[in-house]
């Protein structure tokens, strides 16, 4: 058992733990971050290797339950139409992401006041906004200055140019416009020209097995070298954490955890921060139970775990006569549309989605897709139907807005454990009414944007399995803490020392990626911690 105690102990080293870890970098507290993870070596991702599509399929797989990394844990979501997708390592699930990287719009920040649904935040875009441009420049953030989406931040400058649209880019995009709708390059988590010692996106498009580039801004190679380099950060990997621990005065104090051998070890501290994202964190503060929090831990208002908001995907494909030199650049990060994001009440639904455009397939992801498809057959015609198909598809992906709902819910399974006999992760979770009414709307429009690109034939699944990538509300912050968890600097109501930074905390989901506001906020509440901390410890 340590008997250390450190300033700051944070939980996970992904999106929001790597930025918090940056922004105290430097200061008078001592940091440790604990990880379950290790780091990840670029030379020995997928992308190095011929059939690295196969192990898309395996170890390098969006689902823990398919994947069985000794990092992962598994998660049952048997009650669920979508599928936990996360990754356990130094950069989290950033090492697997497509790096599509926009801003909330103003208007989610008051989805309560404007229509009447989910709750309004305690902060809005605008105390957001310096920490949003500070993560785009740590990041390296690829974009165009003047997206008509946010006319209300003229100051939105993407440090780094777009990533190049390509051959399918601009026929969709000739789509877009032939229909009137927006569209704009996307913001990507990418750089297109080399930047902070990092060489530019090569257009390999194996974004979503790991960029042995390292021109996808993943945590690893971004905030990481740069917070360890800092002074006063420290960070220890192949550590699970099984619960937080409290003393007397209901304060956190620590954490039990099991080290990369197999040791349980005890860490204390004097503030407990969680970083383990929308699913790992409820997990955690539930499975911390004791007799002053018999219902776990920052639960007394009944809502950790509860809220459950994933973002649904539908996807669109569209099969083109042209070749479209798809499988040339980032897989996700093409253009994108808000067409439909605010709230129209004639189309029958509150709240909207957005529109991003994937490029084409890899030669193993093409042949599945056809084969669903029914357009593949084997015998002699097999590679004349191939030729028919490969390079000659794009996709719309429609990202629609989630609805907090107290029944979608992250709880402890009473059966399944991890390696180390931890309670797993069960999700119980369902499509309320406005979001099949918004996602069906979804599809129809963008089945309209490929038949105006060209697309000869259309297919649509209505809802992706394995899309739960994102993980949000479990936790949410707001100022009463009989219906939130924590205050707006991520603080929990019933534990004063006790933090939340990842997507636990968002109180609505809005209808865009949600790992660049996840980063900002951290880097808000670090921001107060290095200011306030130091004064307060000493």
């Amino acid at each position: 058992m340590s008997e250390r105690i450190v300033d700051v102990l944070i939980v996970g080293a992904g999106a929001s733990g790597a930025a918090l870890a940056w922004s105290l970098a430097g200061s008078k507290l001592d940091v440790l971050c604990l990880e379950q993870g290790g780091w990840m070596k670029q030379e020995e991702y997928p992308s190095n290797e011929v059939a690295w599509e196969l192990r898309r399929l395996t170890d390098f797989g969006l689902s823990p339950n398919d994947r069985k990394r000794p990092a992962d844990y598994p998660v049952n979501d048997a009650s669920s139409p979508i599928a936990v997708s996360n990754f356990n390592a130094v950069g989290g699930s950033t090492i697997l992401f497509a790096g599509h990287f926009p801003r909330l719009h103003p208007s989610d920040f008051r989805a309560r006041t404007l229509d009447g649904v989910g709750a309004d935040w305690p902060l809005d875009y605008r105390t957001l906004a310096p920490f949003y441009d500070l993560n785009e420049r740590m990041t390296g953030v690829s974009g165009l200055v003047g997206d008509p989406a946010y006319p209300s931040d003229p100051a939105k400058v993407p440090p780094l140019p777009p990533l190049p649209m390509g051959k399918l880019g601009e026929t969709m995009a000739r789509g877009f416009n032939r229909l009137g709708w927006h569209w704009w390059p996307s913001d990507s988590a990418i750089i297109s020209e080399p930047w902070e010692g990092r060489a530019p996106c090569i257009n390999a498009g194996t974004c979503l097995a790991g960029c042995a580039q390292g021109a996808k801004s993943s945590t690893d190679v971004t905030y990481w070298p740069v917070a360890l380099r800092g002074g006063g950060v420290r960070l220890e990997t192949g550590c699970r954490v099984r619960e937080i621990t409290v003393g007397a005065d209901g304060l956190a104090d620590g954490v039990i955890y099991w080290d990369a051998e197999g040791v349980e070890r005890r860490q204390r501290a004097h503030v407990v921060v969680l970083a383990c994202n929308g699913v790992g964190t409820p997990r955690l503060l539930l499975n911390s139970r004791s007799s002053l929090f018999p219902d776990g831990l920052a639960n007394r208002s009944g809502l950790v775990g509860r809220n459950l908001m994933f973002h649904p995907y539908a996807m669109v494909t569209g099969l083109f006569d042209e070749p479209l030199e798809g499988y040339r650049g980032a897989t996700g990060c093409c253009i994108m549309s808000q067409e439909f994001y605010e709230t129209d009440a004639a189309r029958g639904f509150l709240r909207g989605y957005s529109f991003e455009i994937l490029r084409g397939l890899g030669p193993v992801f093409t042949a599945l897709m056809a084969f669903g498809w029914g357009r593949l057959p084997w015998g002699p015609d097999h590679h004349g139907a191939y030729a028919e198909v490969f390079d000659r598809t794009a996709a719309l992906v429609v990202i629609g807005e989630d609805l907090p709902e107290e029944v979608n819910t992250v709880t402890l399974d009473p059966e399944l454990k991890d390696a180390h006999g931890v309670p797993a992760p069960k999700i119980t979770y369902r499509l309320g009414e406005n979001s099949e009414r918004l996602m069906a709307h979804g599809a129809a429009r963008a089945k309209e944007v490929l038949d105006a690109a060209g697309a000869r034939e259309t297919f649509c699944e209505p809802i992706l399995r394995v899309a739960g990538w994102h993980l949000m509300g479990t936790a949410r912050m707001g100022t009463d803490p009989e219906t939130s968890v924590v205050n707006e600097w991520g603080r929990c109501h019933d534990v004063k020392n006790l933090f939340v930074i990842d997507g636990s905390i968002f109180p609505t989901a809005g209808a865009v990626n949600p790992t660049n506001t996840i980063q900002a906020l951290a880097l808000r509440i670090g921001d107060a911690m290095r200011r306030d901390l130091p004064a307060l410890l000493d």
